[in-house]
């Protein structure tokens, strides 16, 4: 990671975790000694409400606190907000943008109002019912910010979040389990793209 500041926006719905994912992705990425912010947008965070989320990443320390208006990446973890919420406002046309989905992208790219940076979609409802059981989108949406920003090592991830759930779910052995199988399985499932990413954008 270099000394620029890396801006993320979530976008999600109350109860899904995407602040949680914002907050999450602060820990684990100040415990890798970069400088964070992480705070959601307050409004009426009431269940399935529309809400923002927001991540300062930097080697340097970050002096400004304020909104993310210019972000280089917007994480939408529900895809309905495409029909509602312009998810792309200020999104930087060498950034990128995640999409919660299991459309593909050529299906998702005309919902983005014309938007000409990378494009990555992920199945994570798929994913963490395979892995937990149950539909929690927040795990994998994680791991996806991490792979697509390269905020840090793929490896030194996984690790801060083993740590991080071990001491969240101590009594929960096949919750841990879970949730790092769900990590696993986003980087899996992108790597691909990722790979044709970096040709395409080059």
């Amino acid at each position: 990671m270099s000394n620029e500041t890396l801006e993320i926006r979530w976008h999600g719905r109350g109860g899904q975790g995407a602040k949680t994912a914002a907050l999450l992705l602060a820990d684990v990425a100040w415990k890798t000694g970069a400088h964070v912010q992480g705070f959601p947008e307050y409004g009426p965070e009431r269940m399935g409400a529309p809400i923002t989320a927001y991540n300062r990443i930097s080697r340097d320390v970050i002096r400004v606190h304020s909104n993310i208006y210019t972000p280089d990446l917007v994480v939408v973890v529900d895809e309905t907000l495409l029909e509602s919420v312009d998810v792309t406002a200020g999104l930087k046309e060498n950034g990128a943008i995640i999409i919660n989905t299991a459309r593909s992208r050529a299906d998702i790219i005309p919902l983005l109002g014309g938007y000409k940076g990378a494009v990555y979609t992920i199945d994570a409802r798929k994913i963490s019912v395979e892995a937990l059981g149950k539909y929690f989108p927040n795990s994998p949406m994680l791991a996806a910010a991490v792979a697509v920003s390269r905020v840090m090592e793929q490896d030194e991830f996984i690790r801060e979040m083993r740590s991080s759930y071990e001491h969240k779910f101590a009594k929960k052995p096949e919750v841990i389990e879970g949730n790092m199988q769900a990590l696993i399985k986003t980087f899996e499932a992108l790597e691909d793209d990722l790979k044709e990413a970096d040709r395409r954008y080059a």
